[in-house]
């Protein structure tokens, strides 16, 4: 990791492969919309992206070894904090119970870095860590994985990157895998649970059995990696006589839990679940006590340890972290003041609810909010940074016409058992607002790197 690497331009990668390549990229993509996002997440009615975004392979390693970096910076803080979930819950103010499955006495060990995902922007050409998921529940992946692989069987069909050194970021989906089996010594064979909960916010959960059907190849996938994946509502889980979890029919080896653990529906299932951990029968990636680790709180705790940390890891912070505060009332003068600068956030809040862009509110709105926030408590007042817009080539649903057009984009790179993998592109789209999330239109795409 270099503190002082010198960050390409967004479209360097784009610009640099051929024009004759460039244009039938986007070409192909236009008229192949429907199949290359066929049953993909989003709310868009209107727009469909008609390439992915390309990053140079040099600055996707750089990226995630920031990434691998910043997420041990935030379990230590966490640690000279705190040495146990509990501890930690009650510095964060998290209410004792709201994060279901939490084992207070676990001690905060580096296990507790087998699942993460950063949310980066950038702004001024420089990558910004805005928030950081550390979990297992990592949403994006499936769609992300194979949007840029469908992406890649049709240039590779249609030969329009032969001779180019332009290639899929590796799997992410894969990679994950590879981490189930290694962090939960599961042995050849194990038969693993994906739990989800069907009654989350999220397109499609509304029809479990085909959002099942869709994540089949999931499951195919799995057997490579000698994982026997069963996916199933977490509702439907129930426990034998010994304590072990029963998914479908049968006792499970571990469970996947791909559900988020403070806004999990309540049900026996998860009671099930709950049993079978407390009775040491059920490996799962990951604990939840990882989940508090990405309470935006840390990035506060960063700033506040800032000065005393090695060199290298202070320019890291300085460079990549925006500065962050907890939003209390010490601070709510300054931040009505300088509403121009900041954005307020919930600490342990996802999806972009509850988030207040200063720049972006009339006076009278950003003040009441901020007040509100104050008076609820748990909340982050953070550096507002102007995301740096690039070119990207859509397709109109309706008119199948082909725009271009700059617009704001995120990375969030994937990493399991430490190692960097595929990551998920969110870019925004013609006429969208700055809030770059799912529930916002934004459109959802792998990358390609290049070099």
């Amino acid at each position: 990791m270099d503190p002082n690497y010198p960050w390409p331009a967004a479209d360097r990668a784009w610009t640099d492969l051929p024009e004759p390549a460039r244009r039938t990229m986007v070409a192909s993509g236009a008229a192949a919309w429907e199949q290359v996002f066929h049953g993909r997440a989003t709310y868009n009615k209107q727009w469909r992206l008609a390439r992915p975004p390309v990053l140079t392979a040099d600055a996707w390693r750089e990226l995630n070894e920031v990434c691998d970096r910043l997420a041990q910076l935030i379990l230590d803080a966490c640690r000279r904090r705190a040495g146990t979930a509990g501890e930690l819950r009650r510095l964060l103010g998290v209410p004792a119970g709201e994060t279901r499955l939490l084992n207070e006495a676990e001690p905060l060990t580096e296990a507790l870095l087998a699942a993460y995902r950063p949310d980066v922007i950038f702004s001024a050409g420089v990558p910004k860590f805005v928030e950081y998921n550390i979990d297992s529940s990592l949403g994006g992946g499936f769609d992300a994985d194979t949007v840029i692989q469908r992406y890649a069987g049709l240039y590779r069909e249609q030969g329009i990157l032969d001779d180019l050194p332009v290639r899929a970021a590796p799997s992410l989906l894969d990679q994950r895998f590879v981490a189930i089996r290694e962090e939960l010594r599961l042995p050849e064979g194990a038969r693993v649970a994906l739990l989800m909960d069907f009654d989350a916010d999220y397109p499609g959960l509304d029809d479990p059995q085909t959002f099942i059907r869709i994540l089949d190849p999931l499951a195919v996938r799995a057997r490579d990696f000698g994982i026997d994946l069963v996916i199933a509502p977490v509702a439907t889980a129930t426990v034998d006589a010994d304590h072990r979890l029963v998914v479908d029919g049968a006792p499970v080896d571990a469970l996947f839990r791909l559900f988020v653990p403070n806004r999990v529906t309540p049900t026996a299932g998860l009671d099930a679940v709950a049993v079978a951990l407390a009775a040491g029968t059920l490996p799962m990636f990951v604990s939840a006590a990882a989940w508090l680790l990405g309470n935006k709180t840390t990035f506060g705790w960063l700033w506040e340890d800032v000065d005393g940390l090695p060199a290298d890891d202070q320019a890291l912070i300085r460079q990549h972290v925006p500065y962050t505060v907890p939003l209390t009332a010490a601070v709510l003068d300054r931040a009505i003041a300088e509403q121009a600068t900041l954005v307020a956030k919930p600490a342990d809040g996802s999806a972009g609810h509850g988030v207040l862009l200063g720049p972006e509110l009339s006076a009278a709105d950003w003040a009441d909010g901020v007040r509100a926030a104050v008076d609820q408590g748990g909340a982050i007042l953070q550096e507002f940074l102007p995301t740096d817009r690039v070119s990207m080539d859509f397709v109109q649903i309706e008119t199948g016409e082909t725009v271009t057009a700059d617009v704001p984009y995120s990375l969030a790179p994937y990493l399991f058992g430490r190692q960097a993998s595929g990551a998920l592109a969110r870019v925004g789209y013609p006429g969208c607002d700055g809030i770059l999330n799912l529930a916002h239109g934004v459109l959802l795409t792998g990358i390609l790197l290049y070099g």
